[in-house]
């Protein structure tokens, strides 16, 4: 479930708190939580519902102006059905954190080069320490792009991002990605060991 950028800011500053999404079947039920560039969500209810019941107060907690405005936003009805996802947040996203460091010690490089030598091994042939390269290389430079570099079909590589991400190694940009903090102290390490 993705939201725009003007959407979580107003999730962070509290003023928004309802979501409205076309699914075939829920993708999210209630207790679940999601990560988003402004914290942890959990959902507290998702019901399935007509345009017709969407009222004012609804599209102004869901970060609209108007009723017109968010319905404009959901574009035309089909066969999906349209759902009211109701959530909070609940906390920072503990990836940020993880991320700012700077500092590593060697227990956590060993465990970080633990990590990525088991997805290595799971695939193919390595892809972690050549996918921070190619990253540090080329920040905010479109996934499809980097991708083609790697020689990996895109939906492959925003996945294996995703893994360096929940590890604190990435940060996603508006377009792209780049190291963070704590990716850039472990690539400098990974490169002083060969």
């Amino acid at each position: 479930m993705l939201f725009k950028r003007s959407i979580l800011d107003g999730i962070a500053a509290g003023r928004v708190a309802l979501a409205f999404r076309r699914w075939k079947r829920p993708a999210v039920k209630v207790g679940g939580t999601l990560r988003t560039p402004v914290g942890i969500l959990k959902f507290d209810h998702v019901e399935q519902i007509v345009c017709a019941a969407i009222t004012e107060r609804d599209a102004k907690l869901a970060g609209f102006d108007t009723v017109q405005a968010l319905i404009r936003e959901l574009g035309p009805e089909d066969e999906r059905a349209l759902y009211r996802i109701a959530f909070v947040r609940i906390g920072d996203d503990p990836r940020l954190a993880l991320r700012g460091k700077r500092h590593l010690a060697a227990s956590a490089i060993a465990e970080l080069r633990q990590r990525l030598s088991r997805f290595d091994a799971a695939a193919a042939k390595p892809w972690t320490v050549r996918t921070l390269k190619v990253i540090a290389a080329s920040p905010a430079v479109r996934a499809a792009d980097l991708a083609k570099r790697l020689q990996l079909d895109k939906d492959k590589f925003k996945i294996n991002v995703r893994k360096l991400k929940d590890l604190g190694l990435t940060e996603s940009l508006e377009v792209g990605y780049r190291l963070s903090p704590r990716g850039k102290a472990f690539l400098e390490q990974t490169e002083r060991r060969r």
